[in-house]
């Protein structure tokens, strides 16, 4: 059997690459038209950082898994093509703001229509409106030149910087198809690759729009459950409850339980807010207002709590950040993943930028290259293709990114901890204190740190959610 994947970003690699380590017998191509990127996976310094990764391609990269820009010879050649292209929001025109865009699917699907020479089974990888399914099945039957095409849904689950064990040992591997004969032949196909090492009674089997909306639905529930918190958090630094008592408390319950309760300064990646927006969309398309309004308010809980984090920061410092310098530490939108897309930090510098500060910004992975780029592009540019994206015209002139903490925080007012990399809970925060600006602040955005101690120092510390230090009483955010 042959699989062939069109697109090898942050799910297309991942996933081919562990189909290719668990199904030795099955030759698996992961194409792109990206030159760079197709390159940067033939060599040593892969385009993502997961930890795991750089392992599973070494053992089978020349072997059964390869890496090529040649689209159409891989796609004519395979049985089973996954379709992993980027799904943006739209910017301009119907839906713009929410709805998905699906050009580069469609122009995949119209590519797998023109090249196919033999039946093929077809698989919706990315995130996907529901109904997308039908419309792609509409254009590869209305090409297909008396080729027959099943179309399914096998939605990703895969959590950044756990990606390769998520594949590995999966909650659950859905696959969506149509209720009928061929429909369930290309199910159990499809079935029978992940069979070779994910146990039966977890590869869940549904139709396709099911399989199409379980995956936003399980990202709107995720992000409902970080918006809840930090919106527990505000409520807790006006109380003085402390949230990590409170949330630890609530996680107790076992229908709650205790994962994704930890509040921060927000959350990020490149799903979370995008399919919310389009669950949103697709609510209003179909007439459903009142749906539609319940799922905007998880993302303008999540507005809400960066607007906040910026407004406590500068409050706190006299009402100013004007040419302070402002240490900014971690940039990507969680620990163990170099990816910043959607991350809080691009809204927190953003609005520390606005009231003229200075940032000195480090992330153990994060290049200088990619956080200009963030800081300078519009909303939703970031999720089209690398070369499709508006060069930087400027570099933010008031931000320079260092390779190490002490660098960052070196005569600086004031520290934001916005990623919650292990390091940044090792510092010595002692030296870091001796050589900053006084009175110095620290802003943790991640609950990392441990304020008593801080606070023993001399720092002035903001944690999220936990009761307010005397200054910040003093010096209340005004929203």
């Amino acid at each position: 059997m042959k699989i062939c994947c069109i697109g090898a970003g942050y799910v297309g690699g991942p996933t081919m690459a562990v189909i290719a380590l668990k199904c030795p017998d099955i030759e698996v191509a992961v194409v792109d038209i990206s030159v760079p990127r197709i390159a940067a996976w033939n060599s040593d310094q892969l385009p993502i950082y997961e930890p795991g990764l750089d392992d599973v391609v070494k053992q089978c990269r020349g072997k059964n898994l390869f890496f090529s820009t040649e689209v159409e010879k891989h796609v004519r050649e395979a049985d089973i093509v996954f379709v992993s292209v980027n799904t943006p929001t739209k910017t301009r025109g119907l839906g713009a703001g929410k709805a998905a865009d699906l050009t580069y699917w469609e122009s995949a699907a119209r590519m797998i229509a023109d090249v196919s020479k033999s039946d093929k089974i077809v698989v919706e990888k990315s995130t996907v409106p529901v109904k997308t399914a039908e419309a792609i099945e509409k254009i590869l039957t209305h090409n297909s030149k008396g080729i027959k095409f099943q179309i399914l849904s096998n939605p990703e689950f895969l959590a950044e910087g756990t990606a390769i064990q998520d594949l590995f040992n999966p909650d659950r591997v859905l696959i969506g198809g149509r209720e009928t004969p061929e429909g369930n032949k290309a199910v159990q196909a499809l079935k029978g690759v992940y069979a070779h090492w994910v146990p039966e009674e977890r590869i869940l089997t549904t139709n396709l729009w099911s399989a199409e909306l379980s995956k936003l639905a399980a990202n709107a529930f995720l992000a409902q459950r970080i918006s809840s918190v930090n919106a527990m958090s505000a409520l807790c630094e006006a109380t003085g409850a402390d949230v990590t008592q409170v949330s630890y408390a609530i996680g107790k319950d076992t229908r709650i339980g205790p994962k994704f309760l930890n509040a921060s300064v927000g959350f990020g990646g490149s799903c979370f807010q995008k399919d919310i927006l389009n669950l949103v969309y697709i609510c209003e398309c179909n007439g459903l207002p009142e749906v539609a309004e319940y799922w905007k308010q998880v993302i303008k809980i999540n507005d809400y709590q960066k607007n906040r984090f910026v407004n406590r920061v500068v409050s706190s410092m006299f009402n100013t950040v004007s040419n302070k310098k402002i240490a900014i530490l971690g940039f990507a939108f969680k620990k163990d993943t170099g990816d910043t897309r959607e991350t809080p930090a691009i809204d927190v510098c953003k609005g520390l930028l606005g009231d003229k500060a200075r940032l000195s910004i480090y992330d153990p992975q994060v290049t200088e290259d990619q956080v200009q780029r963030d800081l300078s592009m519009k909303k939703f540019d970031w999720d089209h293709p690398l070369h499709l994206q508006p060069m930087s015209p400027t570099t933010v002139k008031q931000v320079s990114c260092v390779w190490d903490a002490y660098e960052a925080t070196k005569d600086a007012h004031g520290i934001c901890i916005l990623t919650e990399w292990d390091e940044f809970k090792e510092l010595d925060f002692k030296k870091i204190y001796d050589n900053m600006q006084k009175p110095a602040f620290v802003f943790d955005g991640r609950n990392i740190v441990n304020s008593d101690q801080l606070r023993e120092i001399g720092f002035i510390v903001y944690s999220i959610g936990k009761p307010l230090d005397a200054w910040l009483k003093d010096m209340p955010a005004v929203a």
